[in-house]
């Protein structure tokens, strides 16, 4: 209310806020509780320690550097002093795995018998697909190539999009210059 003075009364942010006058000026007037006070001074104290381990710290980590120095706070309040100041420590990823493998099934017929070599063009094409980790969705990614031109899938673009089946449909998938994606 105090950056609105200049346009508005002060009675008249009090009634638009269904607020009492005379409890906007007692709050004006009240001093500054010791937990405000004390939280100002860790709060420092944590911007400190996230800068020193170079943003790596969290939570957790920063309430056992402050505890190391004698300082006795809890987890859950240097949680929301971070969250107020916008800092967060560095989260490890989660390790991926797409595929896992039968034991009991016939693997895949190598039919290149690991030769890649090809003696012309469109004798030899080889394809691989990868799941990219995102946050908030799965992203594939999948390329062919030409073994003898060492060229991607360019101009068959279409060939390849109407050969997908299934949840690679052509219709959600996206190819350039060879390299084909998908978002889920």
């Amino acid at each position: 209310m105090s950056a609105h003075r200049a346009e508005h009364t002060v009675k008249m942010m009090c009634s638009v806020l269904k607020l009492s006058r005379g409890g906007y000026y007692k709050w004006l007037k009240r001093i500054e509780s010791r937990r405000s006070r004390e939280d100002r001074v860790l709060i420092d104290e944590i911007l400190r320690l996230h800068l020193k381990s170079k943003g790596r710290s969290g939570a957790l980590q920063i309430c056992l550097d402050l505890k190391d120095q004698g300082k006795r706070v809890g987890r859950r309040r240097v949680a929301r002093l971070m969250r107020e100041v916008g800092i967060t420590g560095v989260t490890r990823r989660k390790k991926w795995r797409t595929t896992v493998r039968d034991k009991n099934a016939r693997p895949a017929p190598d039919l290149v018998e690991r030769r890649f070599v090809a003696q012309g063009a469109d004798q030899l094409w080889v394809a691989d697909i990868t799941e990219l980790p995102m946050t908030s969705s799965r992203a594939y990614l999948a390329i062919v190539m030409d073994v003898w031109s060492d060229s991607s899938l360019r101009s068959r673009e279409s060939i390849y999009k109407q050969s997908l089946q299934g949840p690679l449909s052509a219709s959600r998938c996206s190819c350039l210059h060879g390299i084909c994606w998908r978002l889920l």
